[in-house]
């Protein structure tokens, strides 16, 4: 009876023993599949990092080349509208026009003598102070010819398909105009065509 009960004791201790030992490796079965989860979750996270920064790598790609075709635009736009400028102070004068006049005007009353007659003191005091003026009145505007016609011919020299803005033809085409009709007047003021010097007799 002792021994019986011994052995059943052995045999109770045994199978307690074997359920705790079943109780941990269930616990640890259950706990893999969440572990292995995780990590596939993390995977996936990254992958999808990557794969939004190769997209955006590309997209920057993208942008680069239209990037790269709006520089030389933007270069002959300047360029236009510094012509449509110097055509306007052409025609409207400058103070290097101003003081190279009052220059001229110096110059003469200093190099006549009071004894001078008087067609020549209008000619040095006042008709070379209105050549000079001309004269650079017509320096602006053949400067702003030039540098319209080299935009408007810019386009020919440059990559094929890429067409120049409309915007930019038309400002240079003014400066074009304006160049002209101040050189015109330049040389027409200089060469005494019109407002010449008045008669002095």
């Amino acid at each position: 009876m002792g021994t019986k009960t011994v052995d059943e004791a052995v045999d109770a201790n045994g199978t307690e023993a074997k359920s705790d030992e079943e109780t941990v490796n269930a616990t640890k079965t259950d706990e893999a599949p969440d572990a292995e989860v995780e990590e596939t979750g993390n995977a996936e996270a990254e992958d999808a990092e990557d794969q939004d920064d190769l997209d955006a790598e590309a997209l920057e790609g993208e942008d680069t080349p239209e990037a790269e075709k709006g520089t030389p635009g933007v270069g002959q736009g300047a360029a236009a509208v510094v012509s449509a400028g110097l055509g306007v102070v052409s025609l409207t004068g400058s103070w290097v026009a101003t003081v190279a006049a009052a220059r001229e005007t110096l110059v003469g009353q200093l190099g006549t003598s009071s004894t001078a007659s008087v067609a020549k003191q209008v000619k040095e005091v006042y008709g070379d102070a209105w050549a000079t003026t001309a004269l650079v009145g017509g320096l602006f505007a053949l400067a702003a010819l030039i540098v319209g016609v080299v935009v408007l011919v810019r386009p020919a020299f440059g990559a094929p398909g890429k067409p120049q803005a409309p915007w930019i033809k038309s400002v240079a085409w003014a400066g074009v105009s304006l160049g002209v009709i101040g050189l015109v007047l330049a040389v027409a003021k200089y060469s005494d065509i019109i407002l010449g010097l008045p008669s002095t007799s």
